[in-house]
């Protein structure tokens, strides 16, 4: 867990309804610590998507198991202004966003933990796989040794002094183990299944939901040729890389590859596609990421260039390259292998072995045939 922590302290959990908060919450009890469980409401919606009811009600029963205090706070206001309205912003401007980061920063450990303090708390805890260290007066974030499970990448935009006060206590446990823990000591969740997706969406169809809070506007599919094959329903619901959902098939140039999106062009409203998983257009070597965020300090050396690795995504392997400033805010990243279907909106984190540094939206990309960082093209 890492924090310098009394067990005579006071814990409060952010206890999520799931297998993993359920194991920390039990967890920290067996050690000692006085723990309460506090449960936050982030989404309201009254269909049969939403769990929001169900994950209180499995809260409750963990909490009543445990015998420990259950608080319930409603923080779906915050949420719609600082991640919400992020998320529809980012895709009215054909990008793609991922929420996840900022529910972290500014709800989970923003008003989150501020609540948790006026409730008393000396320390919060969560179930993110992740692991927290304190080496020359500051509080350095690292990953989950579970390499599936780590969430770092998710944490990357979290400042360093939020994470002084905070447990993560499955950062040196595999999921398998967690799920062994919640067995062995009888938890209510410890069968309930994980979830997935974006959790104000949940099971329901994306385009569905999407299409609630932004106008579609149809328009053209066009191959890099110039050629017209197809119309899509709205360029906020294709991402690079996509393959399903596009409504284009046949033998075209000789060819009966699947088609994948490339790329978009935001003024002719159109979508460009590819055929072939390997086409080059779905490969680049190289990003920019404007109002990148550091959990400490930027490394020292951004100046002339230094070598760390990245990841584009969640679970992807890391990636080495090299990182230099841009500017005062901005830095460009090149990485040694072509990277596949990136995307504007997509976060870039960086790492330094297994220290998450920080990391920003991918602003711009280029390609191999565009090689000059100054060509960079969002």
């Amino acid at each position: 867990m890492s924090v310098a922590a009394s067990k005579s302290q006071r814990v409060i959990v952010g206890m999520s309804g799931g297998v993993d908060s359920s194991v920390v919450a039990w967890l920290l009890k067996r050690e000692g610590f006085a723990v309460e469980g506090l449960h936050m409401t982030n989404w309201e919606a009254d269909d049969e998507y939403c769990s929001a009811a169900e994950d209180l009600q499995d809260a409750r029963k963990v909490c009543d198991a445990l015998d420990i205090p259950l608080h319930h706070v409603n923080f779906a206001a915050q949420y719609r202004d600082r991640v919400f309205a992020y998320f529809l912003d980012e895709y009215a401007r054909g990008r793609t966003p991922n929420p996840d980061v900022l529910c972290n920063r500014e709800i989970k450990f923003g008003v989150f933990a501020d609540y948790a303090r006026r409730l008393g708390a000396a320390l919060i805890a969560t179930g993110h796989y992740a692991r927290t260290r304190r080496v020359g007066g500051v509080t350095q974030l690292h990953k989950g040794i579970d390499t599936n499970k780590d969430q770092s990448y998710f944490l990357h935009a979290v400042n360093g002094d939020a994470l002084d006060t905070v447990l993560f206590p499955l950062g040196e446990l595999d999921k398998p183990a967690v799920r062994r823990l919640a067995s062995d000591a009888g938890l209510p969740t410890h069968r309930k299944k994980d979830s997935t997706g974006i959790c104000f969406i949940g099971e329901r169809p994306f385009r569905e939901f999407l299409s609630r809070f932004l106008p579609a506007q149809p328009g053209d599919i066009r191959a890099l040729n110039g050629q017209i094959i197809g119309r899509h329903t709205g360029l906020m619901y294709y991402t690079a890389g996509q393959r399903q959902g596009l409504g284009i098939g046949g033998t075209r140039d000789g060819s009966d590859d699947p088609w994948y999106v490339a790329g978009k062009n935001l003024e002719r409203n159109e979508l460009l596609v590819v055929q072939g998983s390997q086409h080059p257009a779905l490969y680049h070597d190289r990003v920019r990421c404007e109002d990148v965020t550091w959990i400490n300090s930027p490394p020292a050396g951004l100046a002339d260039g230094i070598r760390l690795s990245a990841k584009v995504r969640y679970r992807q392997a890391d990636q080495a390259c090299n990182v230099q400033w841009h500017d005062d805010k901005g830095i460009d990243i090149v990485f040694d292998e072509p990277q596949w279907a990136l995307a504007c909106g997509q976060y870039a984190v960086l790492y330094d072995g297994d220290r998450c540094l920080g990391g920003g939206a991918i602003d711009a990309i280029a390609t191999l045939a565009q090689p000059d960082s100054r060509r960079l093209t969002a």
